[in-house]
């Protein structure tokens, strides 16, 4: 049980996790996107004039400037513009802000045929670019990190089994348990994809291990007043590699899956892209004659 204090140490000395740009900007469109639909916005906003006409405008330029990263990374002579990276960024922004502008300048109403399939073709085009954000996460190191392979996330897998640490000699199930995780996220569950089996089995192996986690520490801290002391760091230092652990499980899992999903999603993405484009164009023309 002295191995308590020492694990509680080295967690300390490890960073804290910081709230991610992405975790942000999730939070903040949520949050404006919520406002938009609880509030009277007829009541401050017309799409004809005034503010509303001009976010249809900036929500409009927006989506049409999606196209610039596209051909960024196809035309080499736009390297001037900026790297892929900065513009794979300024893609995912104006994907998010380009709607929200839309949708505050319709007022979350449904207008003429011309505009309801406008809309429509926005939505279809938005949803399936976060879609493709999802994916392409599970893919690669991080949102903005190179192509990982298969080979690597499972040698990544199993380098973590031996990183343990002092929670996991304070608990013996855990290693056990974790193993049998593992075996479960990569057989999957029948009949259902492998993508959305190892996200489920995922939820509930850890839901399950950091129950056990939690009660088997509660109960040694009974016991001992070092770890009493220190119960709160083997815990988050538990969940923590209880988390790296399956999380690793999970993408070696899905790993082909999602990429087969995601190459089916470039195939249909530009095709929607399309239709919006075409009935952007269309609204436009039909707002500015009738």
């Amino acid at each position: 049980m002295n191995a308590a204090a020492p694990a509680a140490r080295n967690l300390a000395a490890q960073p804290r996790q910081r709230l991610k740009a992405s975790h942000v900007g999730l939070i903040v469109s949520t949050l404006v996107l919520l406002l938009g639909w609880v509030a009277p916005l007829p009541t401050y906003l017309t799409p004809r004039s005034g503010l509303g006409y001009a976010l249809g405008i900036i929500g409009g330029s927006l989506m049409l400037a999606l196209l610039i990263y596209p051909l960024r990374k196809r035309v080499q002579k736009l390297a001037f513009i900026g790297s892929n990276k900065a513009w794979f960024k300024i893609h995912m922004v104006f994907g998010v802000a380009g709607p929200l502008a839309i949708l505050y300048h319709c007022c979350y109403h449904l207008g003429a045929t011309n505009s309801n399939v406008a809309l429509v073709s926005m939505l279809i085009v938005a949803g399936s670019g976060l879609v493709g954000r999802y994916l392409y996460s599970r893919i690669h190191d991080g949102l903005y990190g190179t192509k990982s392979s298969l080979e690597e996330l499972r040698r990544e897998a199993a380098r973590l089994k031996g990183e343990a640490g002092g929670a996991g000699r304070l608990l013996p199930e855990l290693a056990a348990r974790l193993d049998a995780a593992e075996k479960r996220i990569e057989r999957g569950l029948p009949l259902i994809p492998k993508a959305l089996s190892a996200a489920i089995q995922f939820r509930f192996a850890r839901a399950g291990i950091r129950h056990y986690v939690h009660r088997a520490l509660r109960g040694a801290a009974a016991d001992s007043l070092a770890i009493s002391e220190h119960r709160g760091a083997l815990t988050l230092a538990a969940d923590r590699y209880t988390d790296a652990r399956l999380s690793a499980a999970r993408r070696v899992a899905e790993f082909q899956s999602c990429e087969q999903l995601f190459g089916l999603w470039h195939v249909l993405h530009l095709p929607l892209f399309g239709m919006l484009f075409v009935a952007g164009i269309v609204h436009v023309i039909a707002v500015n004659i009738y």
